[in-house]
């Protein structure tokens, strides 16, 4: 195991949870261990472990990013790592419109319907 690899899963974390890596481990199999690896090293153990900015704004941009490129299937994991990143559901709704602004009304909207239904999905955990 490489010092980044460590420092990768250190990072995933503390900003996914230990119970959502827990999960993600299990689920490893020979035929993505690479690609799990390159993920860690390079997304967790590179880019969120730089410290030249939060995570707060880190979080904000992954979001934005996200909704932009039309990849969905991973905002509700985000936004559940908002509770470990610090960005707010008002910093969520803020990055949402830049990106209906820049990449589109359409991509925006779906990211906050599913943000709205993750925020109250939590909220929901909570009150168990």
């Amino acid at each position: 195991m490489t010092d980044r690899y460590a420092n990768g899963m250190r990072v995933r974390r503390a900003v996914l949870g230990d119970a959502h890596v827990e999960r993600a481990e299990a689920a490893r199999t020979p035929l993505d261990d690479a690609f799990q690896t390159l993920i860690t090293e390079s997304a967790w153990g590179n880019v969120w472990a730089s410290d030249a900015i939060s995570r707060r704004e880190r979080s904000m941009l992954t979001l934005a990013l996200l909704a932009a490129t039309g990849n969905f299937e991973e905002i509700p994991m985000h936004i559940r790592a908002t509770r470990r990143t610090g960005a707010s559901p008002q910093d969520v709704v803020e990055a949402f419109q830049h990106v209906a602004i820049y990449a589109g009304v359409p991509r925006a909207n779906h990211a906050l319907k599913l943000a709205k239904a993750t925020f109250a999905a939590m909220e929901e955990e909570d009150d168990d």
